[in-house]
């Protein structure tokens, strides 16, 4: 089944889970408008979580799901507001559903974990999940090591349920591109973070458009997880120290609320502006309808033209 049948959406986008951004206005825009909106429960309690579902109700009646940082304490207690509000799609990162797989899907729920690597991407097959994110190291925000133009086509040819692509997609030539690998729809983050519907600071909406190709930097190897940002003060300091193999506590204190920095007061010099390298490709604000339209417009064009191209010299 592909992909749209299997989650009942129009256009095969998912709009990334993205903390603190990833709410009721940018998801019902995004559902109302063909693609999967999803809200970022990332430090969400339940409270929050349910609100949060409520207020997408009032947005949209057309399908949204919810993501799961699964290294969150609460993670039983947010799948509960799940189950009891009937939302059926969760996606998943930042850990194993397989604690919660039997709850699930005893309950409906279609489950789809973001993966980096194709042995992940083996083990939440076996674990009876219905699709998978393969999510490259172009993304913003957490991040493997393996770029989506290696990672895609290994994890497509490696599982037999739909894959997702994402990392690096910002317009219709990456979402054909993703299709020409194997995927049966796209994940997108940063280029929705300029659109008219997403929550953020205008301050830092203008950092990802005035942001160029080699604009941002990943921070926290040394810790293990490693996250994607544009490149300011805080991220230098942190790159200072973590060269100097400052202590966790000390990296820690120093990005503690830095993403609600940037999201909600604007400050992109102190905040953390997690984008993807793709930002240098983002230079205009639209609507969210806007943004889709042309994108599956323009590549609905692009692969009609590559049908009637010879990679084969005459």
């Amino acid at each position: 089944m592909s992909i749209t049948k299997l989650l009942g959406i129009k256009y095969p986008i998912f709009q990334g889970g993205m903390a603190q951004i990833a709410v009721s206005p940018l998801v019902g825009a995004v559902s109302n408008a063909g693609g999967l909106g999803i809200i970022g429960s990332g430090g969400f309690s339940a409270d929050r979580l349910r609100d949060e579902i409520r207020k997408a109700k009032e947005s949209t009646n057309k399908p949204f799901a919810v993501n799961l940082m699964l290294m969150m304490d609460n993670i039983p207690e947010l799948i509960q507001v799940i189950v009891e509000e009937g939302v059926k799609i969760v996606t998943t990162g930042a850990g194993t559903p397989a604690p919660y797989m039997k709850t699930l899907k005893e309950n409906g729920i279609i489950v789809i974990p973001v993966v980096p690597s194709v042995k992940i991407a083996k083990k939440m097959e076996a674990l009876g999940v219905d699709a998978i994110v393969a999510e490259g190291t172009e993304a913003g925000g957490h991040v493997g090591e393996t770029t989506t133009m290696a990672l895609l086509p290994q994890v497509v040819s490696a599982v037999s349920i739909p894959v997702i692509g994402a990392g690096g997609i910002a317009d219709g030539r990456g979402v054909a591109a993703a299709f020409a690998l194997g995927a049966q729809g796209v994940q997108v983050g940063t280029r929705f973070l300029a659109t008219v519907e997403c929550p953020t600071h205008e301050n830092f909406k203008q950092a990802v458009i005035t942001a160029d190709d080699t604009s941002t930097t990943v921070t926290g190897r040394s810790l293990g997880g490693p996250v994607r940002s544009i490149k300011n003060s805080m991220i230098a300091e942190f790159l200072r120290l973590e060269n100097e193999k400052a202590p966790r506590e000390e990296l820690e204190k120093l990005s503690l609320g830095s993403l609600r920095r940037a999201v909600f007061e604007g400050d992109t010099d102190t905040g953390s502006v997690m984008a993807g390298q793709i930002c240098g490709m983002v230079n205009e604000i639209t609507t969210v309808e806007e943004m889709i339209t042309t994108m599956f417009e323009e590549a609905q064009e692009i692969l009609e033209k590559l049908g009637k191209l010879s990679v084969v010299g005459a």
